[in-house]
């Protein structure tokens, strides 16, 4: 079938100008050219190929007739085809705009970088053309060659000043670079140009919750829940922010409007549980996971949280089971060995004579705390091959039973029958409030590694205090457990000498721990968990906030008090001022203002009753802790 009868076929459709079935006179390739684009912007394909073939039967190189055979075969997503027709076209005359076409097919096709020789081309053609300029761009962003993109696409922006695509894509790449307050400032601008863009509120609210600006997050929160009032997602992300600022009992009622509208969102489900958790409704919210696990069996979160809330009230025979599901959750542990599931012991097989693989599984703390479990083993005749962090080997190492201490991350295993993390270990010995081990596990400190800090600490006139006010930054909670060295200043007029143990001093503490004269800074000799631990050997106590720190105290049975947010973590259990962890740990807890201060005044009044307690006691000459 011809041009002339698929046009007389289609009745019902506007005559395309200069293709009059009636006309004698031959038509031109320019014209079935045009009418050939007009069937296809119509979403008349088939007749936009017949118009190309027949412009292309009389001028095999007529460029624009290959261009549009190309579009056509994009469309079709016939990418062989389209590159093809275009490359044909573009060696009849190498107009940008089909460099351009040809750029995004290879793009979609997965030529990567044949695509953004393609965009380079074009725009050397047309330097002044904001959109191929653009086109590069993403070529480069593709390829994950982000400083490159960025710097294209601020040339965008330097030809077209209000070109939204652009910026907006240069406030994704910097978030992506989390470049956080660059990215807000081209948010900023898309925000401006287009306000009820809902994926550019969307984008700025994630940065400035980044930013920790959570009252501006809330806004655009708001803002978004003007421009979607139905939808659940937005409700939820309003509870989150409301989370952020412990504005816990207004975040709840958004969680509760979300679910009104989506009721069985387990990620609102699992928010909602964080509300009632941080509110001490511990009873509602091991409600709530449950519904979420129910609902999401494959989801390890809402369990492994359900897992947490029973430890935390002392349902131990609950807890330490359901706490395997952490393993269903995608981002825990990624870089733990891949081990024989088989392997995996959990208590019910003999380890009499046999070799056992323990490895660390979550923090510093955590090993710290499980450690116990190893001598243990040994008892049982196991012996254990034990992979920690590279830090807590030189402590660890001489454990009862340990025959080899791996630093965590090594690729090459000892050959072992059997394995368990080291989490796992209360589950395989079904411990219980009643049964935990004792905590002074450790073997005995080098005493020469006692006695060097002993001697950097000279004459032991005053009450030693330890100070640990903050943790690792990356932790889920640090923002809530964590302090500024400037809260601990009440304690620093007292009486007593104070020794930090504080490693990795964030930038504003540093400068004021710099001005202090009253807190010693002997960090900088501490080389692993052996030195800390011998300098605590030589304190009379340790203050800290909930780190590894205070488990490495804790098993060392020094006086310890331990600081705790309003929403303390599971192992600390509630409303208790001690630990069946460890027996030389005081617990001291934030009420429902989450302020430290408070705790801080409390701990004060405690530290001036054992200064005047350490006064009454001989005094001891210098080198003896």
């Amino acid at each position: 079938m011809n041009r002339r009868d698929a046009e007389a076929a289609d009745q019902g459709h506007s005559q395309i100008p200069g293709t009059d079935p009636s006309a004698t006179a031959q038509p031109t390739p320019a014209a079935l050219h045009a009418a050939g684009l007009a069937h296809l912007h119509a979403g008349r394909q088939l007749e936009a190929q017949l118009c190309c073939q027949e412009a292309l039967a009389i001028d095999p190189a007529h460029a624009d007739s290959l261009q549009l055979m190309g579009l056509i075969a994009l469309q079709a997503q016939q990418y062989d085809h389209a590159v093809e027709w275009l490359s044909r076209a573009i060696r009849q005359e190498p107009k940008p705009e089909s460099l351009s076409a040809l750029g995004f097919t290879l793009k979609q096709a997965g030529r990567r970088e044949e695509a953004l020789a393609v965009f380079d081309k074009a725009v050397q053609l047309r330097p002044d053309d904001a959109e191929l300029w653009k086109q590069l761009g993403g070529a480069l962003a593709a390829l994950d060659r982000r400083d490159e993109a960025l710097a294209v696409y601020q040339h965008v922006l330097k030809l077209d000043p209000h070109h939204f695509e652009a910026a907006h894509a240069s406030a994704l790449l910097l978030q992506e670079m989390q470049r956080f307050g660059d990215a807000l400032v081209y948010f900023d601008m898309c925000v401006e140009w287009l306000p009820d863009n809902v994926a550019t509120l969307l984008s700025r609210a994630r940065i400035l919750r980044a930013l920790d600006r959570y009252e501006d997050c809330l806004a655009d929160y708001r803002r978004l829940h003007a421009l979607a009032p139905d939808d659940a997602t937005i409700c939820n992300n309003i509870g989150n922010a409301l989370l952020a600022l412990d504005r816990c009992e207004e975040g709840l009622a958004w969680f509760d409007r979300a679910l009104e509208l989506a009721p069985d969102h387990v990620e609102v489900l699992n928010n909602k549980g964080i509300a009632l958790c941080r509110l001490h409704r511990l009873d509602e919210a091991i409600g709530v996971y449950a519904r979420a696990s129910r609902l999401d069996p494959n989801d390890g979160r809402s369990a492994w949280q359900l897992a947490h809330l029973h430890l935390q009230t002392g349902d131990y025979a609950r807890g330490w089971a359901e706490r395997e599901a952490r393993w269903m959750a995608a981002d825990f542990a990624p870089d733990y060995p891949k081990l024989p599931p088989e392997k995996k012991w959990l208590g019910n097989e003999d380890v009499r004579g046999r070799t056992i693989l323990i490895c660390s599984d979550e923090g510093f703390g955590d090993t710290l705390e499980f450690a116990r479990y190893v001598p243990l083993l040994a008892a049982r005749g196991a012996d254990i091959a034990l992979m920690v962090q590279p830090a807590l080997c030189p402590l660890l190492a001489g454990l009862p039973g340990v025959s080899r201490c791996i630093p965590f991350g090594t690729t090459d295993l000892p050959p072992f029958d059997l394995h368990c993390p080291i989490m796992s270990l209360p589950l395989a010995f079904g411990t219980m409030l009643d049964t935990i081990p004792p905590a002074g596990y450790l073997p005995p400190l080098p005493p020469a590694r006692v006695q060097v800090w002993a001697k950097r600490l000279g004459m032991h006139d005053r009450l030693r205090v330890g100070l640990v006010w903050s943790g690792n930054p990356k932790q889920g909670n640090d923002r809530n457990r964590s302090m500024p060295l400037a809260t601990l200043a009440p304690l620093l007029d007292l009486d007593a000498t104070f020794i930090s143990l504080q490693k990795d001093v964030r930038p504003d503490d540093r400068a004021l721990l710099e001005t202090r004269d009253e807190i010693i800074d002997l960090t900088s000799g501490i080389a692993d968990f052996v030195d800390t631990a011998a300098l605590i050997e030589n304190l009379d106590l340790v203050i800290t906030v909930c780190t590894s720190v205070a488990h490495l105290a804790g098993t060392l049975g020094r006086p310890t008090w331990v600081m705790l947010p309003y929403v303390g973590d599971w192992r600390w259990l509630t409303e208790r001022s001690d630990s069946p962890w460890y027996p030389a740990v005081r617990l001291f807890r934030q009420d429902s203002t989450y302020d430290y201060a408070s705790v801080v005044a409390r701990v004060r009044t405690e530290l001036i009753a054992a200064i005047a307690a350490f006064r009454s006691r001989p005094a001891r000459p210098a080198g003896l802790c």
